[in-house]
């Protein structure tokens, strides 16, 4: 005798609005050191070593748990697996908040990198309790506000940090968090585990993943300092393929791969994936250098603006990074994600093109950085929500892993390629860049904007993965 399934408890406004909450304070966490490394540097007497080390940390520890979250989630149930994923992150943020030192503030910074791990948890629970397209709104409401909680956390981390201490620039959003991870676990239902994967886990793929990760960042970070050690520079990139291919080997041969190389082989998969890294690399570098062209003294170009102000310039676009998430899960449901891409991907590199052009006036880049944000909310949040509701429930976790993992080697590339521009075009005894070197930032970030065109045109016009 067969017995009928139990139909899954449906999961109402307010159990998406805990996970939202938990999305936005998890997005303000993650994101409080980027704008704050100067004064952590200066605080904890670290070098440039050290803050290349305290920023590359938590994307790379997000990018090694995210894919194992997902996979766990697929198979013990989302909202389980999410709950224990969150004390983690508690705790890491407390270690945080206390950490005496540069030690235990990196340790701290380890176990923070989970949080990125709880979007796919999230979108699990979300696809098992809802129907597709309320999914997709759902999802969405979720993706936007982790968008958001992050310009939340660089307009703050600035201010609290400098008015209070950096300890309170970890304790409140990790106040936060705990809050969050409360609601959810008294307002969200349990869902069903699947059990059809029981293969363990893939150790010799996440180590080899955490190589490839680590050295890539480093490549690109120290690709200055070791211009002018060209071998030592080759060794990194040797090094760099050797694990990549080694990588693709084990996860080829495993019985459970950490990431799925089938999965990651179908043409909408990948294409979402790329497309993700190129908006994320475009994103992150604008929002670098904007920050910098803010803060640098006005000699004809920059504003001299503290950390307070900074934090006003940038509210326009947290607002809208805000709402972007959830107008981009509408738009993507009503027109596909093939349409919502594109208009993105335009949106951005006009933005970025006219912040290399114009520049003069501070509210000339608040506008910039606001466009930018509204098209990375849109882009990232289409992509997410068309995989997810694409694939199969029991992969669910997996696969919008694969694209968060995209956004977090996006953003951190970004980033970290933009400091790589500035040092390179500060002039030799100054502590300034140059203005032609913001200009050359701007522009490269809408040139790899403009490339994801190339993508979208051979998207069909949902993601059918």
């Amino acid at each position: 005798m067969t017995t009928t399934p139990a139909t899954p408890v449906r999961a109402g406004k307010a159990a998406v609005g805990a996970l939202g909450v938990l999305a936005l304070a998890s997005g303000a966490l993650e994101s409080v050191v980027q704008p704050t490394v100067p004064l952590l540097q200066r605080e904890l007497d670290m070098g440039p070593t050290g803050g290349a080390l305290l920023s590359i940390l938590l994307p790379i520890t997000g990018a090694l748990v995210t894919p194992l979250a997902g996979r766990f989630g697929d198979r013990y149930g989302g909202k389980r697996v999410l709950i224990r994923l969150m004390v983690v992150v508690c705790v890491g943020g407390t270690v945080s908040a206390l950490a005496p030192g540069l030690p235990v503030l990196l340790a701290g910074q380890v176990l923070q990198g989970a949080m990125v791990g709880a979007l796919p948890l999230s979108f699990i629970v979300v696809r098992k309790h809802l129907s597709a397209g309320e999914s997709k709104a759902a999802i969405g409401v979720v993706s936007g506000l982790f968008v958001g909680g992050g310009m939340v956390g660089m307009l703050l981390a600035g201010p609290v940090a400098e008015q209070l201490s950096r300890h309170w620039m970890f304790a409140l959003p990790t106040i936060a968090v705990i809050v969050a991870t409360l609601l959810v676990n008294r307002l969200v239902p349990a869902d069903s585990a699947d059990g059809s994967d029981d293969a363990g886990v893939d150790w010799p793929g996440l180590v080899l993943l955490g190589g490839v990760l680590i050295t890539l960042m480093l490549t690109i970070n120290f690709a200055l300092d070791l211009a002018s050690q060209p071998l030592a520079l080759c060794g990194l990139v040797v090094l760099l393929v050797a694990l990549v291919a080694g990588w693709v080997a084990v996860e080829r041969r495993a019985a459970s791969p950490l990431i799925d190389l089938r999965l990651l082989a179908r043409p909408m998969m990948w294409k979402s994936g790329v497309l993700t890294f190129m908006i994320c690399v475009g994103t992150s570098m604008a929002v670098f250098l904007v920050t910098q062209l803010w803060s640098a003294p006005g000699d004809g170009y920059g504003f001299g603006a503290g950390a307070t102000e900074i934090g006003l310039f940038l509210l326009p676009g947290t607002v809208v990074a805000t709402l972007a998430g959830p107008m981009g899960g509408s738009w993507e449901r009503r027109s596909g994600s093939r349409s919502v891409a594109t208009a993105g991907v335009v949106i951005m590199t006009l933005a970025l093109v006219g912040m290399a052009v114009v520049h003069t006036e501070a509210w000339h880049l608040v506008v910039g950085k606001a466009l930018v944000a509204l098209a990375n909310g849109l882009v990232v949040t289409a992509m997410t929500t068309g995989i997810a509701t694409s694939v199969a429930p029991n992969e669910t976790g997996v696969a919008t892993s694969l694209i968060l993992l995209t956004r977090v080697l996006g953003m951190a590339s970004g980033g970290m390629f933009g400091g790589v521009l500035l040092a390179a075009g500060t002039p030799s005894g100054s502590d300034v860049a140059a203005e032609s070197s913001y200009i050359t930032g701007f522009v490269i970030a809408s040139a790899v904007t403009a490339l994801a065109l190339l993508v979208t045109r051979t998207m069909h016009k949902g993601v059918k993965a």
